[in-house]
Parts: C-alpha cells; sequence; structure tokens
C-alpha cells in the first residue's frame, strides 16, 4: 500500500512550494504562489486522466530484455518515441498532475525519473560504458516535468522521497546501472501500483544483485542502496521489532525478509549471521551486442 508523508497536491513541482534548490529547478519567478496553488487544488477536485504511457510502453517493450537490459544502440538509432512521451511530461499541467490519486502520482514520477535517465544515456554519442561518466547526469542536467526544469536528484530526494513514504520506489527508479534494480518492460500506472511495486521488489530481492545469502560462510548481504537511503524504510514501519544482533538495520531486514521464502525470512529475522552491503557494479545495463 501507498503511505503518503504529506498530503499538499504536488503543485509543489512548480518550485514556490518545494525548495528544490541545487539540485532541481531552474531560476526565474515561480508560476504559483501558495495561495494561487491552493485555489487551483480547490478547483482540480476531479481527477483528471493520466497521461497516456503508450509512447512510453512501445519504447519499453522494444528495448528493454527479460533480465531489465536495454538496447542503448536501438533506442539511440530511434528515439522517436521516447521523445514523444518526454515532451508530453514537459507539457502536462501541474493542475491535472494535483487532481490524481497518490498512486497516479507516483508513478507519473517513477516513469519520468526512469525515461528521463534513458534519454540521458542516448544522448552521448559513443554511449558511455557507466552512467557515472556523464558529468553531472544527476545533480545538474534538467529535465521538462510539468513545464519545470528539474534534475533526476530533484525528482528522486526532493518530491518522491520527501513527500511519499513509499521505500518501494528504490525497487523501480533505475539509474542505468547494473546493479540497479530491473527496468520494466511496462511503465507504471496508477491502477497497477500496487502489484507492480510489488512484483519489482520480489524480482529485486530474488537477484544476485538486491540479496546475497551464503548459509556456509553465514552472511547476508544486501544492496548498498539500502544503505544510502537507510532512513526511509524505518520511516515507513517505526515499529519495526529489532533483528537480533541487527537493531539498526531491523527495519530494512524486515522489509526484505517479507519478499523472500519462508526458509530465508527465519533466516534473516532470527539475526544469526554476519551482516554487510553489496559491491555496487556501475557498468551499464546494456544488453551485449
Amino acid at each position: 500500500m501507498v503511505r503518503v508523508r504529506s498530503r499538499t497536491p504536488l503543485l509543489l513541482l512548480a518550485c514556490g512550494l518545494v525548495l528544490i534548490t541545487a539540485t532541481g529547478c531552474s531560476g526565474g519567478p515561480a508560476p504559483w504562489t501558495a495561495a494561487e496553488a491552493s485555489r487551483s487544488s480547490m478547483v482540480a477536485t476531479a481527477p483528471q486522466p493520466p497521461l497516456d504511457p503508450g509512447p512510453y510502453n512501445a519504447v519499453l517493450r522494444s528495448v528493454v530484455d527479460g533480465q531489465g537490459l536495454v538496447d542503448y544502440a536501438a533506442l539511440q538509432r530511434d528515439p522517436a518515441q521516447l521523445d514523444r512521451y518526454i515532451k508530453a511530461l514537459g507539457a502536462l499541467a501541474p493542475e491535472r498532475f494535483a487532481s490524481w490519486p497518490e498512486a497516479e502520482q507516483i508513478a507519473l514520477l517513477i516513469n519520468a525519473y526512469n525515461a528521463f535517465t534513458l534519454r540521458a544515456i542516448i544522448d552521448n554519442d559513443p554511449i558511455r560504458p557507466s552512467i557515472k561518466a556523464i558529468p553531472g547526469v544527476w545533480k545538474f542536467r534538467r529535465h521538462q516535468l510539468m513545464g519545470r526544469g528539474l534534475t533526476l536528484d530533484g525528482i528522486e530526494h526532493e518530491i518522491l522521497r520527501r513527500e511519499y513514504n513509499e521505500p518501494r520506489i528504490h525497487a523501480a527508479l533505475v539509474c542505468a546501472a547494473i546493479s540497479c534494480p530491473p527496468l520494466r518492460q511496462e511503465a507504471f500506472t496508477g491502477a497497477a501500483l500496487e502489484r507492480q511495486l510489488e512484483d519489482q521488489t520480489t524480482r529485486w530481492l530474488a537477484s544476485p544483485v538486491g540479496l546475497a545469502i551464503d548459509r556456509a560462510a553465514g552472511t547476508v548481504r544486501i544492496s548498498q542502496i539500502f544503505q544510502w537511503f537507510a532512513e526511509d524504510w524505518p520511516r515507513a514501519d517505526p515499529q519495526a521489532a529489532p533483528v537480533p544482533g541487527h537493531a539498526k538495520q531491523s527495519a530494512v531486514l524486515r522489509f526484505i525478509a517479507r519478499y523472500r521464502p519462508a526458509a530465508e525470512r527465519d533466516l534473516i529475522l532470527g539475526g544469526d549471521y554476519r551482516f554487510a552491503y553489496l559491491p555496487y557494479n556501475w557498468d551499464l545495463n546494456r544488453q551485449s551486442p
């Protein structure tokens, strides 16, 4: 279930309501004052239609394989559908976005992050071997979303993580690296978001980049994503019972255990193991030539 930290309609994307500073909106006056945004949100009470994900679905079906790897060369040769979707993201009216249920908002923001990441990769010719080889890709490069220039960090940290109490987004945001969760072959939608996030989390934690248990060595290792964003899980589950020997990671470990078979779940919750984080492979999540 999606848990929302703030029920303020996300007209906050218009910069006047959320400070997206070094990682977010470009300079210049915000198109709304707080009072104007409040009036707009009161008018937009009936949900308006969600953004058509058709062009983005066409991209994902065309260039993403069953393991979540991407044929970037093919996408670079024919980016028309991706650019069509990105253009629609830029033209999306904030009032329309604000009228949607929270699940639809989250789905749109995840899709935007992943689509912008794809565009950032194919903008380089030749394609870089790692997203980390693209200067400013997260903090400085801006993408048009609802008429505002936002960075990838702005979308993830200042909007998704700040405004929604939903740690499963970390199984859905794909930063184009081998150690990222797999990119889905379908767009996220509000109607299917719960199923999609559950499936994404299950797939991620069933993979060696999400969780690695070695019973013989007595170790449990998990993705560094759980370390980088460690505060998101206790915030979502503040009453998590301690895992023996691993109190600091209890909320994360209890979250992970929910998605694993009974034998692994019992091991994780029992606490009798050495805990560590997996190395992170930043090589591009590209299909083999």
